[in-house]
Order: structure tokens, then sequence, then C-alpha cells
């Protein structure tokens, strides 16, 4: 029931992601006779889906104090299945401050983990494109919840890249190392001593976040929200500017028909719905988030990546790499940090 659009969108993509991968089965939370209805045009994902009534929704405005008391909502119930071991992970495009609360409240987090991360891949000039996390759950964050988002989004890379040893930077105020607030220069100093599996590179900045020279980009998520938003706009403006460019007289016209395979180039790369799907790593279970104005490729894209840390057991993963964080955090408070 979540989106922009809701429903309609929501099974397309369900439907798109189904015919990629024809071994998925679906439950579908939410006003039972829409999602009937809807599915009268999508024959290949009604053979394979399960439709649950749901009585209420969680609406874009509501609170997560609020939402987390609507317990018959689409929503809660997708995630109570997961918890239940019904379904295999949760997808939703509504309110990502409810569902962050749902997630957290019946899944809890994983042994070893203080606070889950939202974690999504961004474009870059590079081969692989760039996880980046957090991107909103957690507004202030301490050295130790750094360190361990950089372990959670090199196991995440692992999986989406299929790498050994992730390259992680910490996103900064500049790359050197006395630059940052003292929670930055403190997780720096402590992934420099551990031994984890990752490749830990120091510092970037936000102008680096799209050169494609690291794997995975760690910030608290007041940071990460605002570097995401910017990222998205640029985009937008960068498209639009291209668009009033090639519009504005008959020579530009003609340039555009030139370079227009170039253009369908650059709008793939810079298309959100490539890259649709953040994951709230940390929890007990796998939920992702597909952006709310997602569509249906984008949704089949959020899909995709459910079902792909499904297969190759992102909790377990995580789960095993912690250890080694908690190994560190118990002499983190003996080691010698650099003076402020």
């Amino acid at each position: 029931m979540g989106g922009d659009v809701g429903v309609r969108v929501m099974l397309a993509g369900a439907a798109l992601a189904r015919h990629r991968h024809d071994g998925l089965r679906f439950t579908l939370f939410g006003d039972e006779a829409q999602i009937k209805s809807a599915l009268d045009s999508h024959p290949n994902l009604r053979a394979a889906s399960e439709v649950v009534h749901a009585a209420t929704v969680v609406e874009a405005t509501d609170k997560p104090s609020a939402a987390i008391r609507k317990k018959t909502s689409s929503m809660s119930m997708a995630i109570a299945a997961v918890k239940a071991g019904d379904a295999g992970a949760a997808v939703s495009a509504g309110n990502t401050g409810a569902l962050m609360a749902m997630a957290k409240v019946a899944l809890r987090t994983m042994k070893g983990v203080d606070r889950p991360a939202l974690a999504a891949m961004l474009p870059t000039l590079g081969d692989n494109d760039v996880v980046m996390l957090d991107l909103g759950a957690n507004t202030e964050c301490d050295a130790r919840n750094l360190v361990q988002f950089a372990v959670m989004g090199a196991a995440y890379a692992r999986i989406a890249f299929d790498l050994e040893t992730p390259r992680v930077r910490l996103l900064n105020i500049g790359t050197e190392e006395m630059k940052g607030t003292d929670e930055i220069r403190d997780a720096a100093a402590m992934l420099r001593k551990a031994t984890l599996p990752l490749r830990f590179e120091g510092f970037t900045e936000g102008d680096k976040i799209g050169h494609g020279d690291t794997d995975v980009i760690v910030c608290d998520g007041f940071s990460g929200n605002v570097a995401l938003k910017t990222a998205e706009g640029t985009a937008r403006f960068v498209t639009d500017v291209l668009r009033r460019a090639f519009t504005s007289s008959i020579r530009s016209k003609l340039g555009f028909l030139i370079s227009k395979p170039a253009m369908h180039l650059l709008k793939h790369h810079l298309d959100p719905n490539n890259h649709n799907g953040a994951v709230f790593l940390g929890l007990n279970g796998v939920v992702v988030k597909s952006h709310g104005n997602a569509n249906e490729k984008g949704v089949a894209n959020a899909v995709h990546v459910a079902a792909r840390l499904l297969e190759e057991d992102i909790t377990r993963r995580i789960a095993a790499d912690m250890a080694s964080v908690e190994s560190l955090s118990t002499t983190a408070s003996h080691m010698e940090l650099p003076v402020k």
C-alpha cells in the first residue's frame, strides 16, 4: 500500500521481479479488494501470490510512535511475517521512519549491533556502485556505531559486488587525519588497528562519493541523508538543464539527435530506479525500503535486492563479522587513540 502511487505500481514491480526470478513467491498485505483487482493485470504474479487483508495503512504523515500502534496495518503485518518466519524478507515503499521503527521493535537488532543502519547503493564512475550508510536511521552516532556500520556495509558490498575485502572510507570534511569530529577520528583509529574483513582506506569527502575509488562509505544518518538528497537533487538538476539546453533552438535539437545515444546512457546511469532498494542492516531479518516515487522497474529492483540478500544469507554473514567487532570493542576503552 506504500509509495506515491500505491497498489498499481507496487504490484507491477512485483510482477516484473517475478518474471526475472520465477522462484519468488509473494504475500501481499493491504486492501484485499484493491490488490485482487490490480492482480487481474498480472496473472503470472497472481499465481505466485497470497493476499492478506490489512485493515489499516501507515500514512506518510504518521509519526513512528503512532505507526507502531497500528498492529493491523499492512506494514506491521509484513514485518510480523518476517519475524514469524512466514516470509524471508519484507519490501515496502511506505513511511521510512515508521518502517524503521516497526522493524527495530519487531525484529530487534542482532547481537553486537547497537543500532541498525539504512544502506543503499549509489552510482559511481567506477566498475561498481558504492554502498553508503547510514542514510537516515541514526542522526547521531558515536565511534562504535560507525565501526559497526563499516563492518555491516562491507558484508553487504561483498555480496553486491562479489568482493573479498571491500574498500571502506569514512565520510569527512577532509582527508587529513586531524580533520572531522572526535567520533569520526576515533572510529578511524579503531578501524586502522582492527583486523576485519575489509580494507579501511581513511576518509573521503562529499565530492568524491561518485568517483568509484571505494566500495563502502560510512557516515552518521544526518550527514548521509543530506548527501543522498543532494546527490539526487544534483542528478535531477543536470538532466533538467540538459533538457532545456537541447530544446532551446533548432540547432540544439539537432545536436540532441546526434548525441541521443550518449544521453540515454547518462539517463540510465542517473536513474534512481536502477539503484532502488535501501536495506536496514543489523536486524534479525531482511527489510528493504523502496523509494516512494519508484516506478515498476524501481520496485522490481528493490525486490531483487531482497532476494539477493536472502540467497547470500546476509544476516548470518553480518553476525559472523560482528564477532570481530565485539572483540575489538572489549579493548576499545584501552586503546591509545590519537590526541585531540
